[in-house]
Protein backbone atom coordinates (compact mmCIF):
# COMPACT_ATOMS: atom_id res chain seq x y z
CA UNK A 1 0.00 0.00 0.00
CA UNK A 2 1.20 3.48 -0.68
CA UNK A 3 2.67 5.29 2.31
CA UNK A 4 2.45 8.85 3.14
CA UNK A 5 5.30 9.80 4.98
CA UNK A 6 6.31 12.34 7.34
CA UNK A 7 6.13 16.14 5.75
CA UNK A 8 8.49 18.92 5.88
CA UNK A 9 7.38 22.59 6.30
CA UNK A 10 9.15 25.95 6.26
CA UNK A 11 7.36 28.80 7.66
CA UNK A 12 8.77 32.65 6.74
CA UNK A 13 10.45 34.44 9.13
CA UNK A 14 8.17 37.09 8.99
CA UNK A 15 5.63 37.02 11.71
CA UNK A 16 2.15 38.76 12.42
CA UNK A 17 -0.01 38.39 15.74
CA UNK A 18 -3.37 38.70 16.45
CA UNK A 19 -2.77 41.85 18.33
CA UNK A 20 -0.96 43.47 15.31
CA UNK A 21 -3.33 42.23 12.55
CA UNK A 22 -6.29 44.18 14.53
CA UNK A 23 -4.00 47.01 15.01
CA UNK A 24 -3.26 47.08 11.22
CA UNK A 25 -7.16 46.58 10.66
CA UNK A 26 -7.85 49.80 13.11
CA UNK A 27 -5.22 52.11 11.07
CA UNK A 28 -6.21 50.81 7.33
CA UNK A 29 -9.47 51.02 7.30
CA UNK A 30 -10.91 53.08 10.32
CA UNK A 31 -13.68 54.28 8.53
CA UNK A 32 -15.30 51.02 7.27
CA UNK A 33 -18.23 50.08 8.94
CA UNK A 34 -17.62 46.62 8.81
CA UNK A 35 -14.19 47.11 11.02
CA UNK A 36 -16.09 46.02 14.35
CA UNK A 37 -17.51 43.28 13.27
CA UNK A 38 -14.59 41.98 11.33
CA UNK A 39 -12.31 42.26 14.31
CA UNK A 40 -14.56 40.40 16.72
CA UNK A 41 -14.86 37.74 13.62
CA UNK A 42 -10.94 37.91 13.72
CA UNK A 43 -10.41 37.11 17.43
CA UNK A 44 -12.82 34.50 17.48
CA UNK A 45 -10.43 32.85 14.63
CA UNK A 46 -8.31 31.78 17.37
CA UNK A 47 -5.24 32.39 15.43
CA UNK A 48 -2.39 33.66 18.01
CA UNK A 49 0.56 34.23 14.88
CA UNK A 50 0.82 33.57 11.13
CA UNK A 51 3.73 33.96 9.08
CA UNK A 52 4.05 35.68 6.25
CA UNK A 53 6.82 35.82 3.26
CA UNK A 54 7.72 39.85 3.92
CA UNK A 55 7.32 42.22 6.37
CA UNK A 56 3.29 43.38 6.77
CA UNK A 57 4.57 46.73 5.95
CA UNK A 58 5.43 45.30 2.45
CA UNK A 59 2.64 42.59 1.98
CA UNK A 60 -0.11 45.88 3.05
CA UNK A 61 0.89 47.71 -0.07
CA UNK A 62 -0.25 47.62 -3.45
CA UNK A 63 1.74 47.43 -6.23
CA UNK A 64 -0.33 44.87 -8.63
CA UNK A 65 -0.89 41.75 -9.73
CA UNK A 66 2.78 41.45 -11.76
CA UNK A 67 4.70 42.63 -9.09
CA UNK A 68 3.41 39.91 -6.48
CA UNK A 69 3.40 36.94 -8.72
CA UNK A 70 7.50 38.08 -9.22
CA UNK A 71 7.42 37.85 -5.24
CA UNK A 72 6.08 34.20 -5.72
CA UNK A 73 8.52 33.12 -8.59
CA UNK A 74 11.35 34.39 -6.65
CA UNK A 75 10.37 32.99 -3.07
CA UNK A 76 9.22 30.07 -4.14
CA UNK A 77 11.86 29.00 -6.50
CA UNK A 78 14.73 30.50 -3.26
CA UNK A 79 12.95 27.97 -0.71
CA UNK A 80 10.89 24.77 -1.88
CA UNK A 81 14.01 22.83 -2.85
CA UNK A 82 14.87 23.02 0.57
CA UNK A 83 11.84 21.89 1.78
CA UNK A 84 11.59 19.34 -0.48
CA UNK A 85 15.08 17.56 0.24
CA UNK A 86 13.80 17.39 3.92
CA UNK A 87 10.96 15.14 3.10
CA UNK A 88 12.51 13.10 0.66
CA UNK A 89 15.14 12.58 3.57
CA UNK A 90 12.20 11.27 5.45
CA UNK A 91 10.94 8.66 3.28
CA UNK A 92 14.46 7.89 2.40
CA UNK A 93 14.39 8.50 -0.72
CA UNK A 94 16.27 10.86 -3.58
CA UNK A 95 14.85 12.57 -6.37
CA UNK A 96 16.45 10.43 -8.62
CA UNK A 97 13.89 8.12 -7.13
CA UNK A 98 10.72 10.41 -8.15
CA UNK A 99 8.27 8.94 -10.62
CA UNK A 100 5.50 11.79 -10.05
CA UNK A 101 5.77 15.46 -8.67
CA UNK A 102 2.12 16.72 -7.40
CA UNK A 103 2.64 20.15 -7.27
CA UNK A 104 -0.75 23.00 -5.32
CA UNK A 105 -0.93 26.13 -4.86
CA UNK A 106 -3.48 28.84 -4.95
CA UNK A 107 -1.57 31.99 -4.00
CA UNK A 108 0.78 32.41 -7.28
CA UNK A 109 0.64 31.29 -11.38
CA UNK A 110 3.71 30.18 -13.06
CA UNK A 111 3.89 28.61 -16.52
CA UNK A 112 5.51 26.24 -17.35
CA UNK A 113 4.40 24.82 -13.81
CA UNK A 114 6.97 25.22 -11.17
CA UNK A 115 7.22 21.02 -11.16
CA UNK A 116 9.37 22.24 -14.68
CA UNK A 117 11.84 23.77 -13.19
CA UNK A 118 12.20 21.76 -10.10
CA UNK A 119 12.74 18.33 -12.56
CA UNK A 120 15.98 20.23 -13.65
CA UNK A 121 17.22 21.88 -10.62
CA UNK A 122 17.04 18.54 -8.59
CA UNK A 123 17.49 16.45 -10.86
CA UNK A 124 14.34 14.55 -10.79
CA UNK A 125 14.34 11.82 -13.94
CA UNK A 126 13.04 13.68 -17.13
CA UNK A 127 10.53 11.40 -17.89
CA UNK A 128 9.14 12.46 -13.98
CA UNK A 129 5.15 13.03 -14.69
CA UNK A 130 3.93 16.61 -13.57
CA UNK A 131 0.76 16.80 -11.85
CA UNK A 132 -0.15 20.78 -11.17
CA UNK A 133 -3.02 21.40 -9.18
CA UNK A 134 -3.78 25.78 -9.03
CA UNK A 135 -7.76 26.03 -9.00
CA UNK A 136 -8.70 24.11 -5.71
CA UNK A 137 -7.30 26.08 -3.12
CA UNK A 138 -7.69 24.76 0.52
CA UNK A 139 -8.90 21.71 -0.71
CA UNK A 140 -5.81 20.37 -2.94
CA UNK A 141 -3.52 19.60 0.18
CA UNK A 142 -6.33 16.31 0.18
CA UNK A 143 -6.70 16.25 -3.35
CA UNK A 144 -2.99 15.62 -3.77
CA UNK A 145 -2.83 13.31 -1.47
CA UNK A 146 -5.52 11.35 -3.31
CA UNK A 147 -4.19 11.90 -6.69
CA UNK A 148 -0.86 10.26 -5.02
CA UNK A 149 -2.57 7.32 -4.08
CA UNK A 150 -4.27 7.25 -7.47
CA UNK A 151 -0.85 7.72 -9.35
CA UNK A 152 1.02 4.59 -7.78
CA UNK A 153 -2.53 2.21 -7.79
CA UNK A 154 -1.88 2.52 -11.62
CA UNK A 155 2.02 2.62 -11.71
CA UNK A 156 3.14 0.06 -8.63
CA UNK A 157 6.36 0.92 -7.60
CA UNK A 158 6.96 4.75 -8.22
CA UNK A 159 6.80 7.22 -5.72
CA UNK A 160 5.13 10.79 -5.43
CA UNK A 161 6.45 13.97 -4.37
CA UNK A 162 3.68 16.55 -3.01
CA UNK A 163 4.64 20.39 -2.59
CA UNK A 164 2.13 22.73 -1.43
CA UNK A 165 3.44 26.12 -1.51
CA UNK A 166 1.58 28.82 0.16
CA UNK A 167 1.65 32.77 -0.17
CA UNK A 168 -1.62 33.84 0.54
CA UNK A 169 -0.42 37.21 1.99
CA UNK A 170 0.52 38.47 -1.61
CA UNK A 171 -3.53 38.78 -1.76
CA UNK A 172 -3.90 41.08 0.88
CA UNK A 173 -5.96 43.45 -0.77
CA UNK A 174 -5.80 47.35 1.53
CA UNK A 175 -9.17 48.28 -0.67
CA UNK A 176 -11.10 45.50 0.31
CA UNK A 177 -13.38 46.25 3.10
CA UNK A 178 -16.12 43.82 3.22
CA UNK A 179 -16.53 41.45 6.11
CA UNK A 180 -14.93 38.32 4.27
CA UNK A 181 -12.24 40.02 2.82
CA UNK A 182 -11.31 41.36 6.43
CA UNK A 183 -11.76 38.43 7.49
CA UNK A 184 -9.46 36.63 5.20
CA UNK A 185 -6.80 39.06 6.30
CA UNK A 186 -6.61 37.89 9.56
CA UNK A 187 -6.62 34.47 8.80
CA UNK A 188 -4.84 33.74 6.68
CA UNK A 189 -1.09 32.94 6.44
CA UNK A 190 1.99 31.45 4.44
CA UNK A 191 3.80 27.85 4.31
CA UNK A 192 5.50 25.26 1.98
CA UNK A 193 5.28 22.04 2.52
CA UNK A 194 6.47 19.23 1.17
CA UNK A 195 5.53 15.05 1.66
CA UNK A 196 6.40 11.73 -0.06
CA UNK A 197 4.21 9.38 -0.93
CA UNK A 198 5.85 6.08 -1.78
CA UNK A 199 4.78 2.45 -3.01
CA UNK A 200 7.40 0.73 0.24
CA UNK A 201 5.75 0.85 3.52
CA UNK A 202 7.49 2.41 5.96
CA UNK A 203 6.83 5.34 8.72
CA UNK A 204 3.97 6.70 7.88
CA UNK A 205 -0.02 6.37 6.95
CA UNK A 206 -0.61 3.49 4.38
CA UNK A 207 -3.00 5.03 2.15
CA UNK A 208 -6.10 2.65 1.68
CA UNK A 209 -9.26 4.46 0.02
CA UNK A 210 -9.86 8.10 -0.72
CA UNK A 211 -12.84 10.19 -2.66
CA UNK A 212 -14.40 13.31 -3.52
CA UNK A 213 -17.55 15.33 -2.58
CA UNK A 214 -18.55 18.59 -4.21
CA UNK A 215 -21.88 20.45 -2.53
CA UNK A 216 -24.61 21.90 -5.30
CA UNK A 217 -24.52 25.12 -6.11
CA UNK A 218 -22.01 26.49 -3.46
CA UNK A 219 -19.53 27.04 -6.17
CA UNK A 220 -20.14 30.54 -5.44
CA UNK A 221 -19.44 30.88 -1.87
CA UNK A 222 -15.71 30.40 -2.02
CA UNK A 223 -14.04 32.02 -4.74
CA UNK A 224 -11.22 34.57 -6.33
CA UNK A 225 -12.20 37.65 -8.25
CA UNK A 226 -8.91 38.23 -10.44
CA UNK A 227 -8.37 42.16 -11.12
CA UNK A 228 -5.56 43.87 -12.12
CA UNK A 229 -4.43 44.18 -8.69
CA UNK A 230 -4.01 40.30 -8.09
CA UNK A 231 -6.47 37.90 -6.36
CA UNK A 232 -9.38 39.48 -4.47
CA UNK A 233 -10.29 36.37 -1.97
CA UNK A 234 -14.96 36.23 -1.67
CA UNK A 235 -15.82 34.32 1.02
CA UNK A 236 -19.80 33.74 1.67
CA UNK A 237 -21.03 33.77 5.36
CA UNK A 238 -22.51 30.20 4.98
CA UNK A 239 -19.86 28.45 4.23
CA UNK A 240 -19.11 27.75 7.99
CA UNK A 241 -22.28 25.66 7.91
CA UNK A 242 -21.16 23.37 5.41
CA UNK A 243 -20.14 20.74 7.75
CA UNK A 244 -23.90 20.00 8.44
CA UNK A 245 -23.67 18.54 4.81
CA UNK A 246 -20.64 16.95 4.67
CA UNK A 247 -20.03 15.20 8.13
CA UNK A 248 -22.65 12.70 6.48
CA UNK A 249 -20.84 11.92 3.56
CA UNK A 250 -17.36 11.61 5.41
CA UNK A 251 -19.80 8.97 7.93
CA UNK A 252 -21.25 6.86 4.37
CA UNK A 253 -17.33 7.42 3.19
CA UNK A 254 -15.87 5.39 6.13
CA UNK A 255 -19.05 2.75 6.27
CA UNK A 256 -18.02 1.70 2.77
CA UNK A 257 -14.68 0.93 4.24
CA UNK A 258 -15.81 -1.13 7.42
CA UNK A 259 -14.84 1.59 9.40
CA UNK A 260 -17.06 3.89 11.64
CA UNK A 261 -16.07 7.44 11.59
CA UNK A 262 -16.54 8.49 15.45
CA UNK A 263 -14.40 5.34 16.42
CA UNK A 264 -11.19 6.34 14.24
CA UNK A 265 -7.73 7.18 16.14
CA UNK A 266 -6.83 10.15 14.49
CA UNK A 267 -8.33 12.72 12.34
CA UNK A 268 -6.64 15.19 10.25
CA UNK A 269 -8.72 18.15 9.15
CA UNK A 270 -8.37 21.02 7.17
CA UNK A 271 -8.30 23.88 9.81
CA UNK A 272 -10.55 26.70 8.02
CA UNK A 273 -11.67 28.04 11.24
CA UNK A 274 -12.87 27.19 14.29
CA UNK A 275 -16.42 26.74 13.71
CA UNK A 276 -15.38 24.34 10.51
CA UNK A 277 -13.71 21.96 13.88
CA UNK A 278 -16.20 22.32 15.91
CA UNK A 279 -18.72 21.75 13.71
CA UNK A 280 -17.71 18.58 12.50
CA UNK A 281 -17.04 17.46 15.76
CA UNK A 282 -20.34 18.18 16.65
CA UNK A 283 -21.93 16.44 13.87
CA UNK A 284 -19.36 13.43 13.42
CA UNK A 285 -19.72 12.63 17.81
CA UNK A 286 -16.16 13.20 18.30
CA UNK A 287 -14.47 14.74 21.04
CA UNK A 288 -13.03 18.52 20.90
CA UNK A 289 -9.67 17.31 21.92
CA UNK A 290 -9.60 14.73 18.70
CA UNK A 291 -8.76 17.36 16.56
CA UNK A 292 -6.55 19.17 18.45
CA UNK A 293 -3.73 19.42 16.25
CA UNK A 294 -5.39 21.04 13.41
CA UNK A 295 -6.73 23.50 15.98
CA UNK A 296 -2.72 24.08 17.15
CA UNK A 297 -1.96 24.46 13.34
CA UNK A 298 -4.54 27.45 12.97
CA UNK A 299 -3.36 28.97 16.17
CA UNK A 300 0.19 29.14 15.48
CA UNK A 301 0.27 29.25 11.55
CA UNK A 302 -3.13 30.09 10.71
CA UNK A 303 -4.97 29.17 7.59
CA UNK A 304 -2.43 27.94 5.49
CA UNK A 305 -4.45 27.12 2.69
CA UNK A 306 -3.64 23.68 1.27
CA UNK A 307 -0.31 23.25 3.66
CA UNK A 308 -3.01 22.85 6.45
CA UNK A 309 -3.20 19.20 6.02
CA UNK A 310 0.50 18.24 5.85
CA UNK A 311 1.32 20.42 9.01
CA UNK A 312 -1.29 19.20 10.98
CA UNK A 313 -0.15 15.70 9.80
CA UNK A 314 4.02 16.85 11.09
CA UNK A 315 2.80 17.86 14.34
CA UNK A 316 1.22 14.32 14.65
CA UNK A 317 4.52 12.97 13.78
CA UNK A 318 6.41 14.73 16.36
CA UNK A 319 4.31 14.45 19.11
CA UNK A 320 4.08 10.21 18.29
CA UNK A 321 0.92 9.55 18.82
CA UNK A 322 0.40 7.30 16.34
CA UNK A 323 0.40 3.22 16.88
CA UNK A 324 0.06 0.47 14.36
CA UNK A 325 -2.90 -0.19 13.39
CA UNK A 326 -4.47 2.98 13.97
CA UNK A 327 -6.81 4.23 11.77
CA UNK A 328 -7.03 7.68 10.14
CA UNK A 329 -9.17 10.30 8.03
CA UNK A 330 -7.56 12.92 5.98
CA UNK A 331 -10.18 15.81 4.81
CA UNK A 332 -9.38 18.79 2.62
CA UNK A 333 -11.87 21.16 2.35
CA UNK A 334 -12.36 24.05 -0.38
CA UNK A 335 -13.98 26.32 -2.84
CA UNK A 336 -16.01 23.94 -4.86
CA UNK A 337 -17.47 23.95 -2.04
CA UNK A 338 -15.63 20.22 -2.41
CA UNK A 339 -13.95 18.02 0.36
CA UNK A 340 -10.98 15.63 -0.96
CA UNK A 341 -11.05 12.80 2.21
CA UNK A 342 -8.47 9.53 2.15
CA UNK A 343 -9.04 6.79 4.93
CA UNK A 344 -5.81 5.17 6.13
CA UNK A 345 -3.97 3.53 8.50
CA UNK A 346 -0.18 3.72 10.54
CA UNK A 347 2.15 1.43 9.04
Amino acid sequence: MPTLHKPAIYLPEYVITLEDTIELAKREFKDSPNLDKAIELITHTGVKKRHIIQPIELASLHPGFGYRNAIFEYQSKRLVPGVIEEALSHADISARDVSAIIYVSCSGFLMPSLTAWLINKMGMPLDTVQIPISQMGCAAGGAAINRALDFISAHPGSNVLIVSCEFCSLSYQPTDDDIGSLLSDGLFGDAITAAAVTSHSGHGLELQRNCSYLIAQTDEWIRYAVKDTGFHFRLDKRVPGTMKHLAPVMTEFAQKHGWEIDKLDYYIIHAGGPRILDDLCKYLGVQREQFSFSRDTLVNCGNIASSVVFEAYRRMHESSVFSAGGKAIIAGFGPGIVAEMSLSQWE
